[in-house]
């Protein structure tokens, strides 16, 4: 009985322990998982009247029709060609320096009695002071991005004033390693090419995100302790 009383402490103390690894254990990578981006609700026009018995029909299809983007949910083929460079460089320099003496060569002839009171105290140069402050600051920033790649996007919505509003994703992995592209805004119609193309730097309100996830994009993070200690830590 009294070796069973010894063993429990060790089993509770082990179980707490255990405890403790599996709450501290990060959760798995989803890597194998696909983000789906939910679709945004399509605002469908109203139907354009018919015409019966007549060689003119108001339906889309016609030989002589604009084949280019223009309705609630055609596809519009987005070329995404962004470059951004920004540069500034600043430099500050400052100096002063200021100096101040003053002695007495004459005061009612008690400047010989000052020197035989003190043998130390020169009449002659009583007080001398000088000061001298100097700066120098200098600092630079510099940034550069690229990001050329097609989307094929659709229209979501036609506004009153005939601009689009268009949305569209597209989701790649290769061995467990998803790259996302999403972009959505407004276009004008008289922008897209005969070819129903459209250049990105033509987008109002675009919103480009181009994200990772995977074995490489948690490589590029730290460790979840390393996390931790940087939220909690005053320095």
């Amino acid at each position: 009985m009294k070796k069973l009383l010894n063993i429990t402490p060790f089993l509770l103390l082990s179980a707490c322990l255990l405890s403790i690894l599996i709450g501290c254990t990060p959760p798995p990578s989803a890597s194998n998982s696909v983000d789906v981006v939910p679709e945004p609700e399509l605002i469908i026009e109203a139907p354009k009247p018919t015409t019966p018995g007549s060689l003119w029909t108001t339906n889309r299809g016609s030989l002589f029709v604009d084949n280019r983007a223009g309705h609630v949910g055609d596809i519009l083929t987005v070329v995404i060609a962004e470059q951004a460079e920004a540069s500034k460089e600043a430099s500050t320099s400052t100096g002063r320096s200021t100096s101040a003496s003053a002695d007495i060569t004459s005061l009612f002839g008690l400047e010989s009695n000052i020197a035989n009171i003190n043998k130390a105290i020169d009449p002659s140069n009583l007080i001398s002071a000088g000061y001298t402050n100097d700066f120098a600051g200098t600092g630079s920033t510099s940034r550069k991005e690229d990001l050329v790649a097609t989307l094929t996007t659709r229209v979501v919505e036609v506004l009153p004033n005939g601009t689009l509003r268009i949305s569209g994703s597209k989701s790649v992995t290769v061995n467990h390693e998803q790259q996302l592209i999403h972009l959505s805004g407004i276009v004008r119609q008289q922008d897209i090419t005969v070819g129903n193309l459209i250049n990105s730097k033509y987008i109002l309100d675009a919103n480009i995100v181009y994200t990772g996830k995977g074995v490489i994009d948690e490589k590029q993070k730290p460790g979840w302790l390393l996390r931790l200690l940087d939220n909690v830590t005053p320095f």
